[in-house]
């Protein structure tokens, strides 16, 4: 069901709507894929790969969003170090390859530099089709990392592509966005309680 299907007579009404649909798409998301798609973070994460990820507009800013609580949030209290990058938030490396090669080119380019076997990427596309990160999943297959793609609408390329596919059925633009953020959020503190004294999970806040 698309949202908003016909114009709301109010901000309150738009409000409801929209947290329906947001309801709706998060129990689209596939248990097992998630369960799948926390197994391979973990696996990396306990054997010190680095996690890459990337997006671009508001998918870019989940992506730098990603680094803190995978990295400040994992860490806090389970002896895990993670090292986790965003692709994104690297203006410099980004200009200059979009400028000099393509922008296509500007996630698959930082990969082929840094990214090793058993790296980790995730991507997040509403689409799913972004051209910049349909080839960064291509590179990853290609070095030997393991991915995980988030996407909307119709899943797009990366949907397929990746290893592990965590697509969210939704049309709206907000809705998908605030579904992989939550998703986002729901790795990392899944994880970081998962590897907690279990006396210390009450005390803490997430």
């Amino acid at each position: 069901m698309s949202f908003p299907a016909a114009k709301h007579p109010s901000i309150a009404s738009y409000l409801d709507g929209y947290a329906e649909a947001l309801s709706r798409a998060l129990a689209s998301v596939s248990r097992e894929s998630l369960a799948a798609a926390e197994a391979l973070l973990a696996k990396g994460l306990e054997a010190d790969a680095q996690v890459y990820a990337c997006g671009n507009g508001g998918s870019a800013a989940i992506s730098n969003h990603l680094v803190c609580d995978h990295t400040k949030g994992i860490s806090t209290d389970t002896g895990l170090r993670p090292r986790v990058h965003s692709l994104s938030a690297t203006v410099e490396m980004l200009t200059a390859i979009a400028n000099d090669i393509d922008y296509a080119e500007v996630f698959s380019y930082q990969l082929g530099l840094f990214g090793r076997p058993g790296d980790v990427l995730i991507t997040i596309s509403s689409s799913g089709n972004s051209e910049n990160v349909v080839r960064a999943i291509a590179k990853a297959r290609e070095i030997g990392m393991g991915s995980i793609a988030m996407t909307g609408f119709a899943g797009g390329r990366t949907r397929t592509m990746a290893d592990v596919s965590l697509h969210v059925d939704a049309d709206n633009y907000g809705v998908v966005e605030d579904s992989h953020q939550t998703l986002m959020h729901v790795l990392a503190q899944y994880i970081r309680q998962a590897r907690m004294p279990t006396d210390l999970i009450a005390q803490r806040r997430f």
